[in-house]
């Protein structure tokens, strides 16, 4: 059986999803983008401001599903600019520990919602 999770700590969906499901043992979470849950707008700045969003968002998600960052098993990243690659992984080292990170692939896209320069989605144990 799958248990929908939706918080008022991270934005809204922009569309008809959910942010996360829960089946099992495992949370399933959309893709973070970097809006400001309190203001429902983009946060300013470039990708290090973004990415820091964009990874509150996603420990909000994963709380609010019974997990936490320590939980995730694996993430998916999707940089607008693969230049940006050094500064996420400073941002990202920040949120998730080198002994627990978990598997993770990155891939520059053509575009993300709202003109975003980075997702991130998850799966986390619960």
């Amino acid at each position: 059986m799958k248990h929908i999770i939706n918080t008022d700590n991270a934005p809204a969906p922009i569309g008809p999803y959910n942010q996360a499901v829960k089946s099992g043992h495992l949370l399933y979470t959309s893709g973070q983008i970097p809006i400001d849950p309190a203001t429902g707008e983009m946060v300013s700045g470039g990708v290090r401001e973004q990415s820091i969003q964009v990874l509150e968002n996603l420990k909000a998600v994963l709380e609010a599903g019974g997990s936490s960052l320590d939980d995730v098993i694996k993430t998916t990243v999707f940089l607008a600019d693969m230049a940006d690659f050094p500064v996420l992984n400073t941002i990202y080292a920040e949120f998730f520990s080198e002994e627990n990170s978990p598997a993770r692939s990155t891939v520059q896209v053509a575009g993300l919602p709202k003109g975003s320069l980075v997702e991130i989605e998850a799966i986390a144990k619960v």
